[in-house]
């Protein structure tokens, strides 16, 4: 099984590390806990101690065994390394290189793949400081297990709870297992909304965040492959390793897909285009006082439809279905409407499934008539589990020649 650093930060989340700790090792995995001095105020080390039998390591200067460095010799034997929780001062660290405990210290050595599960209050959750932190830290392709909503400790209800030890440890497992099995294929990935503009300050568009289809260009990226990412107006930081082409209109991004998909092995269109523009831009800012402006509507192009129109044979197609009601419904009519392979289908008006969060619920509705439903978890988790849907569906495939697979639009 996986050797597992645990890092616990200074928290009253920290009894919940102990949890967490418990669960792994009865999975069998071999965990090495360390903590921060703070963390120690919250909970003693001999209670990890008894669970891990393993002695806790919490001083950066104890060195044990002369013939290595305890911080780097830590490092270096991980698995996976998950920080829970991990609170405010420690993101900062992380996100800046910053390394002045155990905790941090070894994270900034250890190669290994790294989870952080935050806890705090939720106005601390929330400050844009520490989301554009988070931002960094997911940039550079670390799994951030997201905090739950409810009551906190300071009194507070709201985000930033530590996630449940269940939670935490499936992300751990799911980094440990997780394969480079796209690596040598090309994807490209669409996200975020496209803009209509109805005159030079005013514009058509949706709540689309981007969020959706960054995820899944992060986790292509962790499993190896080539990706472009095709991305609409967002507020979010382009992924590491991933080409960035920037677009605004629904035609530009419909003039970016078809320009690329043809090279492309995967396509995914997890982004939402506007489903309709003005006929005519008005060239300059319509005055209040002239009243409501008249305007006539026209569709956009079909982003999805016109680029799965040039499908060559052997690629996989998945689209998007986000939906307000009768979602499976308007699912499974997508994918046989537009000839689809998959489907992948969500009810943004429930709680935590929308645009702009951190989570998605999603059902996962496949040509051979699958109906995987998926519990409240992660965008990012969500999108390891559509790639391991697309990467089934291509072992379908004839061999070789084909395998080229698509995706298409989500929040």
């Amino acid at each position: 099984m996986a050797a597992v650093l645990l890092g616990v930060s200074g928290g009253i989340a920290a009894y919940k590390a102990a949890a967490l700790c418990s669960l792994l090792v009865k999975k069998g995995h071999d965990v090495q806990v360390l903590m921060t001095e703070h963390a120690t105020r919250f909970i003693q080390p001999l209670t990890f101690q008894a669970l891990s039998k393993r002695t806790v390591v919490t001083d950066t200067f104890a060195e044990p065994n002369p013939a290595e460095i305890a911080h780097i010799a830590l490092a270096d034997w991980a698995d996976v390394y998950v920080i829970a929780p991990a609170t405010a001062n420690v993101l900062a660290k992380l996100a800046l290189g910053l390394a002045d405990d155990m905790v941090t210290t070894t994270a900034l050595a250890c190669r290994a793949p790294l989870v952080v599960a935050p806890a705090m209050n939720v106005h601390m959750w929330t400050h844009p400081v520490v989301q554009g932190h988070v931002q960094a830290l997911q940039q550079r392709g670390v799994v951030v297990v997201q905090p739950g909503s409810g009551p906190l400790a300071c009194g507070y209800v709201g985000e930033g709870r530590l996630a449940e030890p269940e939670e935490i440890a499936a992300a751990v497992e799911a980094l440990w297992q997780r394969p480079r099995d796209m690596a040598g294929l090309r994807v490209l990935v669409t996200a975020g909304p496209t803009i209509e503009e109805i005159d030079p300050v005013r514009y058509l568009s949706n709540a689309s965040s981007g969020k959706m289809g960054y995820a899944l260009a992060r986790a292509a990226v962790r499993r190896g492959a080539q990706v472009s990412l095709v991305s609409g107006p967002t507020a979010l930081p382009p992924v590491t390793g991933a080409e960035l082409v920037a677009v605004r209109s629904t035609e530009e991004m419909l003039q970016a897909v078809l320009a690329r998909a043809e090279a492309a092995d995967v396509v995914i269109g997890a982004a939402a285009p506007v489903d309709f523009r003005p006929l005519h831009r008005l060239p300059h800012k319509w005055k209040k006082q002239d009243g409501p402006p008249q305007l006539e509507l026209v569709p956009t192009p079909d982003v999805l439809a016109m680029a799965a129109a040039r499908r060559r044979p052997g690629q996989i197609w998945v689209g998007f279905a986000a939906e307000t009601q009768d979602a499976l419904r308007h699912g499974w009519d997508k994918l046989t409407r537009k000839g689809l392979d998959m489907v992948v289908v969500n009810n943004v008006s429930e709680p935590g499934a929308g645009f702009a969060v951190d989570t998605n619920r999603v059902v996962l509705l496949t040509r051979d008539g699958g109906e995987q439903a998926l519990p409240l978890l992660s965008k990012d988790a969500v999108a390891e589990r559509i790639l391991d849907a697309v990467q089934a569906l291509r072992g379908t495939l004839p061999a070789p020649g084909g395998g080229q697979t698509s995706v298409g639009a989500g929040g």
